[in-house]
């Protein structure tokens, strides 16, 4: 095989011009290597070569005038997927430089894993799509929501849905053992499967259990399900919830750390913010919600079972994710009334009259949840943590994110700005990290995690995921009192070749695929 068909040598050797020549750029090309000039140029969907290319010709010509170019942003925890359905143009990701989005996190995934992959291939969204299996979503297929251990036979029927979704292209298992039904999960069973993954070239990826009080014990238990099945492991959204716990990511890196020494294959990653996002079942105690609405309906109608589970939304309030004050529980989005959106639990209670106290508030907690649930924000972690977690040389950046809807609720910023605010608050601002090193983490370090071989990095023959920004312009805009508000800052992006963006808007363009991976069988 030639060298000109293995990417190694420009396209024009024989003597065609390229599709796009960018030159003049700041090349931060995802080693975490110092930046070099450079020019680029990209040929069908790869890039075709990189140096000084003086006298190229090109279709089209970008004059980048020192804008830094990196490859583009991958996304390693995402939530895209149903937002994806409804605006494929993902302009909240894309203005941000993100290029691609893993989803089926926290145990969550769609299965059978190969319709959804077919369903992206066919939409072709701005931003390439790929998928862990969710082990929450197996085992409630298999177990419904009981909270006990599987049997022998349900243990199989488990590991053959996780092996026929790794077969259809899962990058691994992803597990939310804080959530119902992962939760109810022994470590034992999460390992037996976490093996049958690493038979088959994945990794696992963790929502883990406790992320408050039961911090060390869960990034213990991560780093022993990695250990134990023999494959790569990650900690994800790391990050320490509630007052009394601030500080202890001093802990929870010292273990990560360690294992790395002893050959443990642990890596995290995490978002730029003091506050998560998830659901208000995430106030009650997991035993509550075995069984289903249902079920949850007939405790609370029981005045003993009612009590406890009471009790536990008001000490989450109190001394988890509730931030200690009611007020740092702000709805996000409620389907059944969008009216909803933006009120903390505070605010609520000063509607009906009530003092804002936890009780009040956990009563309101749980006539929200019997009525459906709400997506919320809750604001409980500490800077001085996720500046931390951040600068940790083995934590990559991700959202936790999707594609919002300009508009609709009061979702968390991170939907918005999660890499444009590593780049502008703690790269140019605050001076925690380096803009290369920045870079690696949104871009080599995910792609070598995953076994995206072809992208990551600017490499001559590499897939032309690009993204061309200024280095003393590019912020996040969107706050938690205005999250609707795009990134700025981002000049261009190319996701395989396409021009996604151009000149800081949107082109109208969409280049994305389904990405699939290590056992998938087409």
């Amino acid at each position: 095989m030639s060298l000109l068909a293995l990417g190694l040598l420009p396209a024009l050797v024989s003597g065609q011009p390229y599709d796009v020549l960018i030159r003049g750029a700041r090349v931060v090309d995802g080693t975490g290597a110092p930046w070099f000039r450079a020019d680029v140029a990209i040929t069908g969907e790869r890039i075709a070569a990189v140096g000084r290319l003086d006298g190229a010709q090109a279709k089209r010509v970008v004059e980048a005038r020192g804008l830094v170019l990196a490859p583009g942003f991958i996304d390693i925890h995402s939530h895209a997927l149903a937002g994806l359905r409804r605006h494929p143009d993902a302009e909240n990701l894309v203005r941000q430089g993100v290029t691609t989005v893993l989803e089926g996190q926290d145990g969550s995934s769609p299965l059978p894993l190969r319709a959804a992959l077919e369903e992206m291939d066919r939409l072709r969204p701005a931003v390439n799509i790929g998928f862990f299996a969710g082990h929450g979503t197996i085992r409630r297929q298999v177990m419904g929501a009981e909270m006990r251990a599987p049997s022998a036979a349900e243990m199989q029927r488990m590991k053959s849905l996780l092996r026929d979704a790794m077969s259809d292209g899962a990058f691994g298992l992803s597990t939310g053992l804080f959530y119902v039904p992962g939760n109810y999960a022994r470590t034992e069973e999460v390992i037996e499967l976490a093996r049958t993954a690493a038979a088959l070239g994945g990794m696992h990826i963790s929502h883990i259990r406790d992320e408050t009080a039961g911090v060390l014990a869960s990034v213990a238990e991560t780093i022993r399900i990695g250990e134990e099945a023999g494959l790569p492991t990650q900690v994800t959204h790391h990050k320490i919830i509630g007052k009394a716990n601030w500080g202890r990511s001093r802990e929870t890196l010292k273990l990560i750390e360690e294992a790395r020494r002893r050959g443990v294959d642990v890596t995290l990653d995490a978002y730029p913010y003091t506050a998560s996002s998830t659901g208000t079942a995430a106030l009650f105690p997991q035993w509550s919600l075995a069984g289903g609405a249902a079920a949850l309906k007939e405790r609370l109608a029981a005045p003993e079972s009612r009590a406890k589970i009471r009790a536990e939304i008001v000490r989450r309030i109190l001394e988890d994710r509730g931030g200690g004050d009611p007020a740092n529980v702000v709805l996000a989005s409620c389907g059944f009334d969008r009216s909803l959106a933006g009120k903390s639990l505070a605010d609520l209670a000063r509607a009906r009259g009530l003092e804002p106290t936890a009780g009040n508030a956990a009563d309101i907690a749980i006539e929200i949840q019997v009525r459906g649930g709400c997506s919320a924000v809750y604001h409980a972690i500490s800077e001085e943590d996720v500046e931390r977690v951040l600068a940790c040389r083995w934590t990559m950046v991700a959202s936790d994110g999707g594609v919002a809807a300009p508009g609709e609720g009061a979702p968390h910023p991170r939907n918005y700005g999660a890499f444009a605010r590593v780049l502008g608050r703690y790269v140019r601002e605050r001076g925690l990290l380096r803009l290369e090193e920045a870079v690696w983490k949104m871009t080599g370090l995910p792609a070598q995690r995953l076994g995206l071989w072809n992208r990551g990095l600017i490499r001559p023959g590499l897939q032309a995921d690009l993204v061309l920004f200024d280095p003393e312009r590019v912020r996040d805009r969107a706050t938690f009192d205005n999250p609707h508000q795009y990134a700025e800052g981002v000049e261009a992006v190319w996701v395989n070749g396409v021009e996604t963006m151009a000149g800081g808007q949107p082109a109208g363009n969409r280049g994305g695929r389904a990405l699939r991976g290590p056992a998938a069988r087409r």
